[in-house]
């Protein structure tokens, strides 16, 4: 293990202090619903919507699946709007729907198996190097290396980027656990010298002392105090940091783990992909976060005055586990996509993302299956700060042969105002693989637990969209997940001349250049358009 001195980890305390402390407007908790003319906060207009355009207008409900990491079916916020199949006897181990799937009654779990559940898992990337390093790298692959050059050529630039990206974020681990090991015992150091459970922080930059223990606790709080200002809150700093430990420790163990294979735990034919069966009907899973915050920007219960509103007032949500903490796989996201759409989901939001797709002939079957149905595919571009006209980002609409899914929306991230830090930093773009932008910065939405917590991510941004979808479904039923997507895309609100920080660098461009819409998911102006519709009356 190497070893690092102290002026390299006040470095990378520095940098981690800045990320953790960031200088976060106060904004209404629920600004996503809201609308910049009533609200001058560029939400999703469907409170003002629901107030106006919809008030006393009936809908009927519509079920959309989540496929993702696990939903706490039995949160405060979330249960009353679960969906229940009525065809399946809970509990009593047959599969009464005859679906292949026993006790399947909240939905399923493709990511388990007998005896538990996959929580992480590796990266595709990780997955390819382990397949062709076992091609390429053996005593008698040199005939293979000649016979198929060009995937040698391919292979041997994936092995680089593999091996690079493994001692990068091993030292990046062992650089946090460096940092939280010496924050923590500096912490601990001073509360017992000053015998309190909290420091103030004139003790701290007037203590004197010659005790080395002490004087680099004192230097180690100093720099908190210095960077961030006295009342800097030293335990949500620790545990922000035990975040970043966790974080990569997770990826230096099984993301870029050659030898972990989680398929041992699911035990299904890998092979067979269009398998029935495998899996479980634990749609919680170990770690539900990800997908319980999803499920709320959705539909959390908008009648119980508890925690938050969701976007649509009246539709189920369907758990479909697929999403561990690292990589999907194929055969997984294409089975949860059919199962949705078997099972009678209308709208799929599907958070997640890769940039290796080994077996996307499976998916794109998938794909079609859900366009021959009329179910609308929605999904999260990616948080990379890429153009994924240029970078590949899976799944994608763009089938193998070229041709597009005419169901897919895909959704890049936006914030609450409209100046040049309108879109989110972290969110991906293009032109052409991006349909339109949707709230995807602070949004706060339910977590496990009867919990509530601001995320990020263009993963929030795909759902508030798919709420926007629902709505529309809901409300206008004749519509068809094609029109539904076109009446969305034409909707969205324009910004004239708006120039903002292209994601992942300083440059300012148009908005409009961001996505094929050139707007943001607009529910007001969407209900406008639809109700214009030869087929928007509720029947």
């Amino acid at each position: 293990m190497k070893k690092f001195t102290l002026s390299v980890l006040f470095q990378l305390f520095i940098l981690v202090l800045a990320a953790a402390q960031p200088a976060e407007k106060k904004i209404p908790k629920n600004w996503f619903l809201l609308d910049p003319e009533n609200d001058s906060l560029q939400g999703v207009s469907a409170e003002r919507a629901y107030e106006t355009l919809l008030k006393g207008q009936p809908s009927k409900m519509v079920l959309v699946a989540v496929i993702d990491s696990g939903i706490d079916i039995d949160h405060e916020d979330l249960k009353s709007v679960i969906w229940v199949n009525e065809k399946e006897i809970a509990g009593n181990g047959i599969d009464d729907d005859k679906n292949g799937y026993v006790d399947d009654v909240h939905g399923w779990n493709f990511i388990g198996g007998k005896k538990g559940n996959v929580n992480a898992d590796t990266y595709e990337l990780t997955r390819e190097y382990m397949r062709l390093s076992k091609k390429y790298d053996t005593a008698d692959s040199v005939k293979n290396r000649k016979k198929a050059k060009t995937e040698y050529a391919a292979y041997l630039k994936l092995k680089d980027k593999y091996q690079k990206l493994k001692v990068k974020n091993e030292q990046q681990y062992l650089l946090y656990s460096g940092l939280f090991k010496y924050t923590k015992a500096s912490i601990d150091t001073l509360k017992q010298y000053f015998k309190t459970d909290k420091l103030v922080p004139d003790d701290v930059k007037n203590l004197t002392t010659d005790r080395p223990s002490l004087l680099f606790a004192k230097s180690v709080i100093g720099r908190v105090y210095k960077t961030a200002g006295d009342d800097a809150p030293l335990d949500e700093y620790l545990s922000q940091v035990k975040e970043g430990v966790d974080y990569f420790e997770v990826i230096v163990k099984y993301g870029y783990n050659a030898e972990f294979d989680s398929r041992q735990i699911v035990g299904d034919n890998y092979s067979d992909f269009f398998e029935k069966g495998y899996g479980n009907n634990d749609v919680k899973g170990p770690d539900p976060l990800h997908g319980t915050h999803v499920a709320g920007i959705i539909a959390a219960d908008r009648k119980n005055n508890l925690g938050i509103k969701g976007i649509a007032d009246n539709v189920k949500i369907m758990a479909v586990r697929a999403v561990p903490n690292g990589d999907e796989r194929d055969k997984d996201v294409a089975n949860a996509i059919i199962y949705a759409v078997d099972n009678g989901a209308k709208i799929i939001n599907m958070s997640f993302g890769k940039s290796f797709s080994p077996e996307k002939e499976v998916v794109d079957r998938a794909v079609k299956y859900a366009e021959q149905k009329g179910v609308l595919l929605i999904h999260a571009a990616g948080n990379e700060g890429d153009d994924i006209d240029v970078e590949k980002n899976f799944p994608t609409k763009k089938y193998l042969n070229g041709k597009e899914a005419k169901n897919w929306i895909e959704v890049g991230a936006s914030s609450w105002g409209s100046d040049e830090n309108f879109v989110g930093s972290f969110s991906n773009y293009g032109k052409k693989g991006v349909s339109l932008f949707a709230p995807g910065v602070q949004i706060y939405s339910t977590t496990p637990g009867n919990t509530y917590k601001n995320e990020d991510g263009t993963s929030m941004a795909s759902p508030s969209t798919a709420g926007v979808a629902a709505l529309l479904m809901s409300y206008f039923p004749n519509l068809t997940a094609i029109e539904v997507k076109d009446i969305l895309e034409k909707s969205t609100r324009k910004f004239d001349n708006l120039k903002v920080q292209k994601p992942g660098s300083k440059e300012l461009v148009s908005f409009s250049e961001l996505s094929s819409s050139g707007g943001l998911v607009n529910a007001y102006e969407a209900v406008k358009m639809a109700k214009e519709s030869k087929k928007s009356t509720v029947k």
